[in-house]
């Protein structure tokens, strides 16, 4: 005799939500810990990295190269201190990476200041310890001999005339026109900090690395009365950096705002590295881009 057909009990039915209730909370569990500590997708918003990166691209950012960072906690709002680590990653980020990171500068307070869902997307133009400069519109760095960004967005930039270029995107970081005068044709050199790394510091160049040393200290750089500088009640005459930065530049060099015009990125404040656009749609007429769909970004 064969078995009888029977109605699923009130067991049954609790028994497969459970189950389907589990399995949702797994999908969910790896979703979140694919997105902590391995890859993220962010869109580009702007033109400051054409022709590389253009508004409507979403891009994979790649945890893994440079190690995800770990929130210690989670209850801080914007302004307050970073409380992080990082995993040990497969690499340090490079000369050209692309990079996504938290924009580093409170502007109306005018300090480095950590704010969650405010985040960049440069190329690396200097490491830790690297100098920096700008000739002629191009970029030059003491530890990398090849190409930094792309040379044809340069050009463009030394071969436009100062005239042409309006002041506040002409003048550049540290905007003192008394002592330097700098340009984002004409830059530097200037030293990126590296953790131990030393300067000496004068009357003049603190300028250049005020916002690094307050953001490590929590107090004030400034000349007293008398022309002498002090960190806070004490004077200072050097200073040991106790972390890591970044200096990022947009590919588009005559429309982009980047460290020409802000400085230094804590090592803290990176998020990834780009490594693939995963698909680009026009973000006026919604037009799907297959030419872009899966592309590399390169170095």
């Amino acid at each position: 005799v064969g078995e009888m057909n029977k109605k699923p009990d009130i067991w049954d039915i609790l028994l497969r939500v459970m189950y389907a209730f589990i399995g949702l909370g797994v999908l969910v569990g790896v979703f979140i810990a694919v997105r902590v500590y391995v890859a993220d997708q962010f869109v580009i918003p702007t033109d400051s990295m054409r022709p590389t990166l253009i508004p409507g691209d979403y891009v994979i950012v790649n945890k893994l190269i440079a190690g995800a960072r770990i929130y210690d906690r989670l209850d801080f709002k914007d302004g307050d201190p970073l409380e992080s680590h990082r995993v040990k990653g497969l690499r340090k980020v490079e000369h050209n990476d692309i990079v996504i990171f938290n924009f580093p500068l409170n502007r109306s307070k005018h300090r480095i200041e950590f704010k969650i869902n405010y985040v960049y997307g440069k190329r690396c133009i200097g490491l830790p310890g690297d100098t920096v400069e700008i000739r002629n519109g191009f970029f030059r760095n003491s530890h990398y001999d090849g190409i930094l960004g792309v040379a044809e967005e340069q050009r463009r930039l030394s071969e436009t005339p100062d005239s042409l270029i309006a002041g506040n995107v002409l003048h550049a970081y540290p905007f003192d026109f008394r002592h330097y005068g700098w340009t984002i044709k004409e830059f530097g050199p200037l030293y990126v900090p590296r953790k131990g790394g030393r300067v000496e510091l004068d009357s003049v160049n603190y300028c250049l690395y005020r916002l690094v040393i307050e953001y490590e200290t929590g107090k004030q750089l400034a000349l007293d009365a008398g022309g002498h500088l002090r960190l806070g009640d004490e004077p200072i005459d050097s200073y040991v950096f106790r972390g890591d930065y970044y200096f990022f530049c947009g590919d588009r060099v005559l429309d982009s705002n980047d460290s020409r015009y802000w400085g230094f990125v804590p090592e803290e404040f990176i998020v990834g590295v780009v490594t693939r656009i995963t698909y680009s749609r026009d973000r006026e007429s919604g037009e799907f881009r297959w030419d872009r769909l899966l592309k590399g970004v390169g170095k």
